[in-house]
């Protein structure tokens, strides 16, 4: 039986506030030039064009904060709203402002019940979190509704189906071989999870991850709110392989003992794999077959 939507909600609470703490580090998160320029990228592939300047964004989901952060350090918001069901993570988040002398406001709410006056936004934009929503359509509707006339919609890094069958391929492999990989690092297990199992942060992955999607459903959920000049396109497949088979193997692991020089491998090897992505495969691949899709759209003028 499938769970139900107060159950994924309190899965998802559970397992981002559990993230909350490592995330950044996990997901080789920063708030320096390469965070910049990895969140101008995605945006601007999400929208086809140079993002301009926002005078007020909404996050959906922000987690840590790494689209808000870095695209007010970019100048690309002027204000922003910081929206996730996640205590943990907008607690992080603030933090982050905090040390970053940025000015943003966070709210505690879901997506398909916003707390926001109609036509209060110039973007509506979020990160790897339309997968996680019970009630995409309703989200979808708040969106549209929060969104002041000529206001755009851009979410990025969502899993594509076909996406996501080919990353339990890594992940498995990865598995089987991590405790070689933990002795080769001097590394002990993750405390939690012994080196034998799931702990319950990996438990909870299965829960909270609601939908993966083909381009076709993203542009119908889209078209469906009453969106216009609705665009979908895809990123990441090279990198993504290489991304998930270094995360299983460091999920294995205390946290502390992985060393510094086996984490500057794999987020410059990730970086590298991505600049292959976008120079060779992005342009000439269906959009289907990379791991992420990004989508945008436009509310009626």
């Amino acid at each position: 039986m499938s769970p139900t939507a107060e159950k994924i909600r309190a899965a998802n609470v559970r397992y981002h506030d559990l993230a909350a703490e490592h995330y950044d580090s996990k997901w080789g998160i920063s708030y320096g030039q390469v965070g910049r320029a990895q969140v101008l990228g995605k945006l601007r592939k999400a929208l086809g064009r140079e993002p301009g300047v926002f005078d007020r964004g909404l996050e959906i989901g922000a987690g840590t904060g790494y689209f808000t952060l870095n695209l007010m350090r970019a100048g690309v918001l002027r204000e922003a709203v910081a929206t996730d069901i996640s205590p943990g993570m907008l607690s992080a988040l603030s933090a982050s402002a905090s040390e970053l002398e940025l000015p943003v406001e966070t709210r505690e709410c879901e997506a398909s019940s916003l707390p926001f006056e109609d036509d209060a936004f110039d973007i509506v934009f979020g990160h790897a979190v339309l997968h996680h929503l019970p009630d995409l359509a309703g989200a979808f509707r708040e969106f549209r509704r929060v969104l002041r006339p000529g206001g755009v919609v851009a979410f990025c890094g969502e899993p594509s189906k076909h996406g996501d069958r080919i990353s339990a391929l890594p992940k498995r492999g990865a598995l089987v071989v991590a405790p070689l990989w933990r002795a080769l690092m001097g590394a002990g297990p993750r405390p939690s999870s012994n080196g034998a199992g799931p702990n319950e942060e990996d438990r909870l992955e299965g829960v909270v991850d609601v939908h993966a999607f083909t381009p076709g459903e993203l542009t119908g959920q889209v078209r469906a709110a009453g969106l216009e000049e609705v665009r979908v396109s895809g990123e990441e497949l090279a990198a993504s392989l290489f991304g998930w088979v270094n995360r299983t193997l460091e999920a294995t692991a205390e946290p502390t003992e992985v060393p510094w020089a086996w984490r500057v491998y794999a987020h410059r090897g990730y970086l590298l794999l991505q600049r292959l992505d976008r120079s060779l495969l992005e342009p000439r691949l269906p959009a289907a077959l990379f791991y992420n899709l990004l989508v945008s759209a436009r509310a009626p003028a």
